[in-house]
């Protein structure tokens, strides 16, 4: 299925947009926007989709999800019956990545929110710890006053990009975010697979980029990334899998091929493995 592009833009053209939700459910559509969004779940429980991400969510979450990473926040069944009384309540900020210009989300003092909107392009949850005191600023930011309010966002930026109490969510291979990392030693390796991951990879062809020999680059790799080559290629065929089944254009057995599984039952493995569901469960699980 293809997400909707939404219009999040500030229509008072200010820097930022912040928005109190208080109704019988969110907003019902797999969509994007180029806005950076801060979500504050202060009532409701359902299942969110963050690019490839699916997961539980509740009271008391808080998520960054990036510029134009789709998702979609579907309350629970009982929620759209007609003698419901349950309520979603959030508060949801906006915001353009440089909304306070390039230049100063360069300064060195911003190095670490500059880090933070980097991985948001993946989406966030931030730990129970992190988020309660998130959403008191958030509960701050609406009570001020205009010139006030984009003080204690930076604050409240700032918070969160000292924390490393978070999850990533969605994967490279579905954000395809890795033109952040392009100056890196690795990026040329991301490079590579994201370029050759539907085609035959060796773990060879990966270390002669980087100018190791195999053994070495297999330590190298397994040592920054908790895992074999392998296994990483593994996940970003599953994940791109993941992208191309949500859009629904093409069957299982045509995924299999296109992400560079040379059989069904492999593919089914893999796919089993890392998302903990069949393909079939995850097609499904996106019916809404």
């Amino acid at each position: 299925m293809e997400p909707e592009r939404i219009d999040r833009s500030n229509y008072k053209n200010q820097s930022f947009s912040i928005r109190y939700l208080d109704g019988p459910n969110f907003f019902r559509v797999w969509h994007y926007h180029p806005e950076v969004e801060l979500v504050f779940i202060l009532e409701s429980t359902g299942t969110q989709f963050v690019g490839d991400s699916i997961e539980r969510f509740q009271a008391g979450d808080v998520l960054l999800i990036g510029k134009n990473l789709p998702h979609l926040m579907l309350n629970d069944r009982e929620y759209f019956e007609p003698s419901s009384r349950l309520l979603a309540r959030a508060i949801v900020i906006n915001f353009k990545r440089f909304f306070t210009g390039r230049e100063f989300l360069e300064l060195a003092e911003m190095g670490l929110v500059n880090k933070l909107l980097t991985l948001g392009d993946r989406g966030i949850k931030f730990d129970e710890s992190v988020a309660q005191h998130a959403i008191a600023s958030a509960q701050r930011i609406l009570e001020l006053k205009e010139e006030e309010r984009i003080i204690e966002l930076l604050k409240l930026l700032g918070m969160l990009a000292r924390s490393s109490d978070y999850r990533l969510l969605s994967s490279l291979g579905f954000s395809n975010t890795l033109g952040e990392v392009e100056n890196s030693r690795m990026g040329k390796v991301y490079d590579y697979v994201m370029n050759n991951f539907n085609h035959k990879i060796s773990l060879k062809g990966a270390a002669e980029i980087v100018h190791m020999n195999p053994t070495a680059f297999s330590r190298y790799f397994k040592k920054n990334h908790k895992k074999n080559f392998t296994q990483y290629v593994n996940e970003v065929r599953i994940r791109y899998a993941c992208k191309l089944l949500q859009e629904k254009r093409h069957n299982i057995s045509e995924v299999c091929y296109l992400v560079g599984f040379n059989n069904i039952s492999n593919f089914n493995r893999q796919f089993r493995s890392i998302k903990n569901l069949s393909p079939r469960e995850f097609m499904k699980s996106y019916e809404f």
